[in-house]
């Protein structure tokens, strides 16, 4: 039986977002028995999701097991989830949807490792009452998305003792509104970190002429940025485990 594996991503015109889409489903074929492992997107740019099953099937795949590759609940998921429901019905193959990426402590180990990762890059004091961690979200209207979002800030805060968190856009606290808050607790150093799946436009602008705003507004230097979540051999652990719990939960395959 030939199995496929389908990752749902949001969607993206940056080719560094495509990058490292292509580098992941790569990662998940060397690791696994798919067959075939590709992406497609709920928006923006094709291949959508019609399109990238039709291509699982066209690659003679028995069974599809589709990944909605997203960190947060909310709208966007529900999306992706309700028009590849809508699909399944009309293709006579084995399909299953799996879980998210939201709620998963090994998200949070990652963060952590980007923060570890800095500090040691740029020599910067590891002393945990000196650092002041914003955490920068992407910000939606759906208070589920929030939730999770806080799931991550909480798990930070067992670790270090001063976390905060604001978001890019559509609710606070936004950017300048997060780098106040970290200023209360009068850190040395503001390490910030992106909570973005890829180095899309926010990573790459949207949030650096944030911060330089508010850096400017508040006269505070020492500010540095970890890496963003990425292609990391974790997440790639983390998908391959969703989909055989999505597949052995199902009893179909």
């Amino acid at each position: 039986m030939k199995k496929a594996l389908l990752i749902i991503d949001r969607g993206s015109k940056m080719k560094e977002v495509q990058e490292e889409l292509h580098d992941t489903c790569d990662l998940i074929k060397y690791k696994t028995d798919y067959s075939y492992v590709d992406f497609c997107f709920l928006e923006v740019i094709p291949p959508y999701i019609d399109e990238g099953i039709r291509k699982c099937i066209d690659r003679g795949a028995d069974s599809i097991t589709i990944v909605p590759y997203f960190l947060y609940p909310g709208m966007k998921l529900k999306d992706a989830v309700t028009q590849t429901a809508s699909i399944i019905p009309k293709e006579n193959k084995k399909m299953v949807i799996t879980k998210p990426l939201s709620y998963q402590p090994i998200i949070s180990e990652i963060v952590l490792n980007r923060v570890s990762s800095l500090i040691v890059e740029k020599g910067l004091d590891g002393d945990k009452n000196n650092l002041c961690l914003l955490l920068i979200g992407h910000g939606s209207s759906d208070k589920r998305a929030r939730e999770a979002f806080l799931y991550t800030v909480n798990s930070l805060e067992k670790i270090y003792r001063n976390v905060k968190f604001c978001f890019l856009e559509l609710e606070p606290p936004n950017i300048e509104e997060g780098i106040k808050e970290c200023l209360t607790s009068n850190p040395n150093t503001i390490v910030v970190i992106p909570y973005f799946l890829h180095k899309g436009i926010h990573i790459q602008k949207d949030i650096l002429v944030d911060l330089a705003k508010a850096q400017e507004k508040y006269s505070f230097n020492s500010l540095f940025i970890s890496g963003h979540i990425g292609v990391d051999p974790a997440v790639i652990d983390l998908v391959i485990t969703l989909a055989k719990e999505a597949e052995v939960k199902s009893g179909i395959f």
